[in-house]
């Protein structure tokens, strides 16, 4: 709850406003109470008292309402915090520990969870409006009454003792829901990502139906209904306490502690209307329950994160002092990349033991076109993200003109690179590039790409999404131009355009990128395009080899093993 706490701490006059309305509201509910209950007495009826209902009824609502708008905002803001908050944290996280938390328990958080708060919170305008009701009942009940008072005050502890004991089993339920609607995420995400594979094969779309989807959906069924199933044994529980209490005042307290008809009249009065404050309440106390398990839920992958991050974070004295260095090199260009003694090690699965890449030796200079193939699973694309910096390599070191990349300047670091990956993420619009002249150097590049009547470009955005594979790949490639690097990266992206287009970006665009000066590796399977570059790689099972003195074999190589990783 420390984020929440933090969270409360930014708003607190919110909270000590809105808590203020409230109790005044309360207590002048429990004012109208008392005024009823003496227009109902053998006394004559006065016009103050006429005058006091108004003020109360005026006031009761007044503040009412202005709680409710106070506490509404509140919750929003906290809210709105929670989701901005989750999202730094994702992306300060290092890149690994996102591809192991997997992308459907961050959207589940995001989404799920802080729409379950969003509910909660939506109810505290009447938790506190309803509690502070209750108190001003009370004490109108102890001014009327003191033994009543104290057989109502035991009642209440008794019923929130044993309301605890279901309480838990009522959280334990929800926390195993939360638990599987992370597995059901998942569901969802091989539903759309896979819809083509399964419209293709019945079995297997009959099998994720069967034996994946539905099972999930009906564990996440059980326990919700058992939480809610336990609350509302719970919330009858107290109200049945209510009503035996309302018995005690009326048959048995009077002849106990001799109270007078209009202690005992008006004790019952006040009892009734107490039951419904306190029943809606009970009523919130389920969503409050499930709020408070998505809290702990986005917490401990909040804490998970920033955990990551503090750990990428944590550099020695000497990364420091490079990280200040490298903050300096980033704008003045480089002369000399290199990779030195550089390995990585991951998890691959049907496979016995961990994959190890490297150890890597390799170097670049500006203005060269460099070419790397193998493969699939023979470590391409990772020895692409530790050269971007998206992983860390757990030996050795990424050098910039002898200048070594640590954590401290690994994002100034990723500035020197425009990358498109095999699965690479179009956005809607040109984000965080300079505007002044954008949409002109965009359109150039639409025609140069052969897009200018598929896609136009206005204020940096984008007019249509809907093109081809291959279509989408030139938007990215545009978008990777316009970021105008010194440095790309490109993962298969010639794999899905035609021929003709194929042919543009390698003997055109490509030694284009190279006159201008700029660097460029190219994960490639096609050997006919080999001459382009000035140097070609081969990785196999995570060991990198220069062959560009082998070019024929190397071209018969490829043709058999062709495909990315």
């Amino acid at each position: 709850m420390s984020l929440i706490r933090f969270l409360l701490r930014n708003s607190w006059r919110l909270v000590a406003f809105s808590m203020a309305a409230g109790l005044i509201s309360g207590l002048a509910s429990a004012g109208l109470i008392a005024v009823i209950n003496s227009a109902l007495g053998p006394g004559p009826r006065t016009s103050l008292l006429g005058v006091a209902f108004l003020a109360g009824i005026i006031l009761a609502v007044v503040t009412k309402a202005v709680s409710e708008i106070l506490l509404t905002r509140l919750g929003q803001d906290i809210i709105a915090q929670l989701r901005v908050h989750l999202c730094e944290q994702i992306l300060q996280a290092p890149l690994r520990r996102l591809q192991e938390l997997g992308r459907h328990r961050l959207l589940a958080a995001l989404n799920d969870d802080t729409d379950v708060i969003a509910q909660a919170y939506v109810q505290i305008p009447l938790i506190c409006v309803n509690a502070a009701t209750v108190v001003g009942c009370l004490l109108y009940l102890g001014w009327l009454s003191w033994p009543v008072l104290a057989v109502v005050v035991g009642c209440m502890a008794f019923g929130a003792l044993s309301f605890q004991v279901q309480e838990r089993r009522a959280l334990q339920s929800f926390k195993q829901a939360r638990e599987t609607n992370d597995t059901l995420f998942r569901h969802f995400q091989s539903l759309l990502e896979g819809i083509k594979e399964l419209k293709l094969h019945r079995d297997r779309r009959g099998a994720f139906l069967h034996d994946a989807l539905r099972p999930t959906v009906a564990d996440y069924k059980r326990d919700f209904v058992n939480g809610m199933a336990v609350y509302a044994v719970a919330s009858n529980w107290g109200l049945f306490l209510f009503y035996a209490v309302i018995g005690l005042a009326l048959f048995l307290l009077p002849e106990w502690f001799e109270l007078e008809p209009s202690a005992v009249a008006g004790s019952a009065l006040v009892l009734l209307y107490m039951m419904g404050p306190f029943s809606q309440i009970v009523e919130t106390l389920p969503s409050v329950g499930r709020a408070d398990v998505a809290l702990e839920k986005v917490e401990a992958l909040g804490l998970s994160l920033t955990s990551a991050a503090t750990e990428a974070e944590a550099a020695p004295s000497g990364d420091r002092a490079a990280g200040k260095d490298m903050v300096r090199s980033v704008p003045a260009g480089w002369n000399r990349l290199e990779l030195a003694g550089v390995t990585h090690r991951y998890y691959r699965e049907q496979e016995d033991g961990d994959f190890q890449l490297g150890p890597i030796d390799l170097s670049f200079k500006p203005g060269e076109l460099v070419f790397l193939v193998g493969g699939n699973g023979s470590g391409k694309t990772t020895l692409a993200l530790l050269l971007l910096g998206l992983y860390a390599p757990e030996s050795g070191q990424i050098r910039v003109d002898g200048v070594p990349v640590g954590e401290m300047n690994r994002d100034a670091y990723r500035q020197l690179f425009a990358a498109v990956f095999s699965d690479f993420h179009l956005f809607e619009s040109l984000l965080g590039l300079e505007r002044t002249g954008l949409d002109g150097r965009a359109r150039d590049y639409l025609t140069r790409l052969q897009l200018q009547d598929k896609v136009r470009i206005t204020d940096g955005i984008f007019s249509t999404q809907s093109l081809s594979q291959g279509q989408r790949k030139r938007l990215a490639l545009l978008t990777a131009y316009l970021e105008d690097r010194p440095f790309y990266v490109f993962d298969e992206w010639a794999a899905d355009q035609d021929p003709v287009f194929r042919r543009v970006f390698y003997e055109e665009l490509l030694p284009d990128l190279r006159a201008r000066g700029k660097t460029a590796l190219v994960i490639t399977h096609d050997d006919q395009y080999f001459a382009v570059a000035d140097r070609c790689l081969r990785m196999d099972l995570g060991k990198l080899a220069d062959v560009s003195d082998g070019m024929g074999a190397l071209r018969y190589d490829t043709q058999l093993s062709a495909g990315g990783e």
